[in-house]
């Protein structure tokens, strides 16, 4: 017995189902997102043979959805970007598998190799590169899900087209097959 205590436990603590909580079904906390991207990053076998590469145009699958979230694969081969966007209403996790990826914000560029994350929240704008010579993987963790995507101008730049349709603004729920697989072009 613990002598700084008057506390015993007798019998199956885990028989007094009153005092567990009750187990999560999904994450609902960034640290949560967070532990759910490692946990999946962790887990090879469970996204590598998902994974094609595409040297015209950005390629990406979803992973996962459940309440409020979607987890999307996406490659990258040398040179291939996302142009300069936010992530509308999302907040979101990003977690390199495989690779190396730059980041771009307007605090200057990061580079982001095999395991780093980084946690944003909605209208974190950035632009993410493979500017290696070195394919790359990224699994992005969108919560709530990605329903869309505004594109922005580098700073210091003349606006600029996007392949994105009126306004910038991509809508990928319109985009989705009933597979979850598609392209992006960049």
């Amino acid at each position: 017995m613990n002598s700084d205590s008057d506390l015993q436990i007798a019998g199956d603590i885990l028989a007094v189902q009153h005092l567990l909580q009750p187990a999560k079904a999904h994450p609902d906390t960034v640290a949560e997102f967070v532990g759910m991207a490692r946990d999946i990053a962790a887990d090879r076998a469970r996204w590598a043979h998902l994974v094609e590469y595409d040297a015209t145009s950005r390629w990406y699958h979803r992973l996962a959805t459940g309440p409020g979230y979607e987890v999307w694969l996406l490659s990258w081969v040398p040179g291939q970007g996302s142009g300069r966007h936010d992530h509308g209403p999302s907040s979101g996790v990003l977690t390199v598998l495989e690779g190396r990826l730059s980041e771009h914000t307007a605090q200057g560029p990061r580079t982001l190799g095999a395991g780093s994350q980084r946690v944003f929240a909605p209208g974190y704008a950035h632009e993410v590169v493979n500017d290696s010579l070195e394919p790359a993987v990224s699994l992005h963790v969108y919560f709530p899900g990605l329903t869309e995507m505004p594109m922005h101008d580098a700073p210091g730049t003349p606006a600029a087209e996007t392949a994105y349709g009126t306004g910038g603004t991509v809508a990928l729920a319109a985009q989705c097959s009933p597979a979850g697989r598609n392209k992006v072009t960049a």
